[in-house]
């Protein structure tokens, strides 16, 4: 799923090969930049502990992490950082 922030970079990045974008659009571009930094963490983490889940034979826990991914890849305005519960 592409993320309205990737949607929206794709195009300032599109608008900055034919000018120079705008004090707002840069501001945008890196808000954009920070927002698509904080999605890949937060599915790096997110599958780490998944595999976590995994290397311990916890399916539920695993069941969980994989709908947060899910939840997270489905939402298109979605960066959830958010801290797993204390576990066991």
């Amino acid at each position: 799923m592409v993320k309205s922030f990737h949607q929206r970079l794709a195009e300032l990045y599109t608008l900055n090969k034919a000018r120079e974008l705008t004090r707002a659009e840069m501001d945008e571009f890196n808000h954009c930049l920070l927002q698509n930094a904080k999605f890949v963490h937060e599915i790096a983490y997110l599958e780490n502990l998944s595999l976590m889940a995994s290397m311990t034979h916890d399916v539920d826990w695993q069941h969980e992490i994989c709908m947060e991914i899910d939840m997270l890849t489905m939402d298109p305005h979605a960066v959830k950082t958010k801290k797993p519960d204390s576990h066991k």
